[in-house]
């Protein structure tokens, strides 16, 4: 049978749920279809460590102007800012902990990497890699460019456009979450309209409304946003009939998600390797396809060390499988450590992040690739049906691209214009 809602939302992640409450304060009747089985999206908290851990979203960005900030707070959330780029232990090459001059040299490489791609960009011309803007063959210079592409922006460098970089660059307070973000999107969605398990397999739309199909069956609307990732929208999961037109196609492929996974490691007692809560691991690019993962031990006090590996080797064990990436982790921590003292303090198992491999989101967060600054815009702009159908979500964001703020501000963005051509 063939049901009917005024409004339409695809997804129940950041944006999904920010789409749907201003709607509804808005007086709009909506629906929010939900292809998993929980709302939140590429916000998830765990909690099977004994304590909140987030495997996905982590932190709230640029927090003075983050909307999540203030409904975190008012919800009671705890925030806490960990501090941008330190490392409690920083090793160099060869393995031993990095002296002051070569810290103090590790600082210099991280600014002089953006400073370097400002400069390029501000001087106009046609979009290009990053990796073509940016100091190279300086001690320091790979371990920079590995930290803030792979790692921060989930792809390299080379992958990665110029001028959507610079224009996506992040700053400010950067605080995490103690309940978890994924447990504030949660508590956010409560009371929302949201259907679980509800996977839309095509869309059909038409002057005189929207047909939205899938195994719940079909559903009528006036209007819709769509708010699923650009991995999924890629991957063609919702078959849109007639197709998108090509230049809207073309800004979807022009965003791929990248990829930031987690491994988590849980202690096997009381031991914390005499590094206090909030402790960073990190190491220096030692050669040519050396990916170094970075760490972040003790959060909150809790019992567990969380590894990120991003980029392309993020994708590599993604495919291996968990049992790969936990092998590298503990290698990877051995480095610091020794493989005795990883064993002795750290629990057999890890719980590893598969958002590469879920088919649900295909990725952790859009890059632009190069030539490709200007598809964020085209997505977000995109008014199909009089503005009756629009897009929204993190990729959609042209300043804050890549986080759970963005997505947010792209959601109410949407539903503001949706409620608009709905006159």
């Amino acid at each position: 049978m063939t049901r009917e809602a005024e409004v339409l939302v695809l997804g129940a992640g950041a944006a999904g749920i920010a789409a749907a409450r201003r709607l509804r304060a808005l007086g709009r009747d909506c629906l929010v279809l939900e292809a998993g089985m929980r709302a939140g999206g590429r916000a998830f908290t765990d909690h099977s460590l004994g304590a909140p851990c987030d495997l996905g979203a982590s932190w709230l960005h640029d927090a003075g102007a983050n909307p999540l900030t203030p409904l975190a707070q008012a919800l009671g959330f705890t925030l806490h800012d960990t501090g941008r780029r330190r490392r409690d232990l920083l090793l160099a090459a060869g393995g031993r902990p990095a002296t002051a001059e070569e810290r103090a040299a590790w600082e210099a490489a991280v600014e002089a990497f953006d400073a370097a791609a400002l400069a390029r960009a501000r001087r106009g011309g046609p979009d290009i890699p990053l990796s073509e803007a940016v100091p190279r063959g300086g001690p320091w210079d790979d371990t920079a460019a590995h930290w803030l592409s792979a790692m921060i922006s989930a792809a390299e460098a080379e992958r990665i456009s110029l001028q959507d970089y610079v224009a996506t660059l992040l700053d400010g307070w950067n605080p995490q979450v103690a309940e978890g973000v994924g447990t504030l999107l949660l508590r956010l969605a409560e009371g929302l309209p949201v259907v679980l398990g509800a996977a839309v397999g095509r869309l059909r739309w038409r002057r005189g409304g929207i047909l939205a199909e899938g195994s719940f069956g079909s559903l009528r609307t006036r209007a819709a946003i769509i708010t699923v990732s650009t991995g999924v929208l890629a991957a063609g999961a919702i078959a849109f009939d007639p197709p998108l037109p090509d230049g809207l196609q073309d800004a979807v492929t022009g965003l791929p998600l990248g990829l930031l996974s987690k491994v988590v490691l849980r202690a096997a007692g009381e031991e914390r390797l005499g590094l206090g809560p909030f402790a960073r691991l990190g190491r220096q690019v030692e050669a040519p396809g050396d990916s170094p993962m970075s760490w972040l031990l003790w959060p909150f006090g809790r019992p567990y060390a969380v590894g990120f590996l991003g980029g392309a080797r993020a994708w590599a064990l993604s495919r291996e499988g968990p049992a790969a990436a936990e092998a590298e982790a503990r290698a990877e921590l051995a480095r610091y450590f020794g493989a005795a003292a990883v064993a002795r303090i750290f629990a057999p198992g890890a719980v590893v992040t598969r958002w590469g491999e879920d088919p649900l989101f295909r990725g952790a967060y859009s890059h632009a690739l190069p030539g490709c600054a200007g598809a964020r815009a085209v997505l977000a702009e995109a008014a199909l049906l009089g503005g009756r159908l629009r897009f929204a979500g993190e990729a959609c964001h042209p300043r804050y691209a890549g986080t759970v703020g963005g997505a947010w501000q792209s959601g109410e963005r949407a539903a503001r214009a949706v409620h608009a051509a709905l006159g």
